[in-house]
């Protein structure tokens, strides 16, 4: 009789903890915090002045991973600046291009980012940047060739793009109905 309550006793707590675990993932919450790496403080190499992605709050944010040693960066951020110039340059949306080459330093990437005339935000990412970002959307934001990016809407959403280069006008088309919110 020992042997049979125990059993039962058993196969209670197990049908109690699957449909706690049906229900915890059965019923989606909606978590509109931002993610903790918006609050880390970021410097931009051609101003010298610190930012933080919380500080766009309200504005449309393309978010782009690169390192200087990158041929397909370039190439994308030509594409960013070309963007800017189809959209008019508008106040609401803004370019961060963050850099996620561990080996790489402030000066180098402002004598990067002001040889090719690029007039955005550059920093580079510090660890726990580009270990967020690594770990809440995908390692591959920290592969550079790959042309990561990501779209943080007025409301503080991070959308991720397709990997691959694009041209400004795809970005264009991604990024306006963002801007049109």
């Amino acid at each position: 009789m020992k042997r049979c309550t125990c059993a039962v006793v058993f196969i209670l707590v197990l049908f109690s903890l699957l449909l706690t675990a049906c229900t915890s993932t059965s019923t989606p919450t909606a978590d509109t915090s931002k993610p903790e790496w918006f609050g880390f403080e970021l410097t931009d190499v051609q101003t010298g002045e610190t930012f933080t992605m919380n500080d766009f709050a309200g504005k449309v944010v393309l978010v782009e991973t690169m390192a200087i040693w990158c041929p397909n960066c370039i190439v994308q951020a030509n594409e960013v600046r070309n963007l800017h110039n189809l959209l008019g340059n508008p106040d609401d949306a803004v370019s961060v291009s963050l850099d996620v080459d561990i080996n790489e330093d402030a000066d180098s990437l402002k004598e990067y980012s002001e040889g090719y005339g690029l007039e955005w935000h550059f920093a580079v990412a510090q660890l726990e940047v580009a270990r967020a970002l690594g770990n809440l959307y995908s390692a591959q934001y920290l592969n550079p060739p790959l042309s990561p990016m990501l779209i943080i809407d007025r409301d503080g959403n991070v959308h991720q793009l397709e990997y691959g280069l694009k041209n400004a006008e795809t970005l264009q088309e991604i990024i306006e109905p963002f801007l049109n919110q």
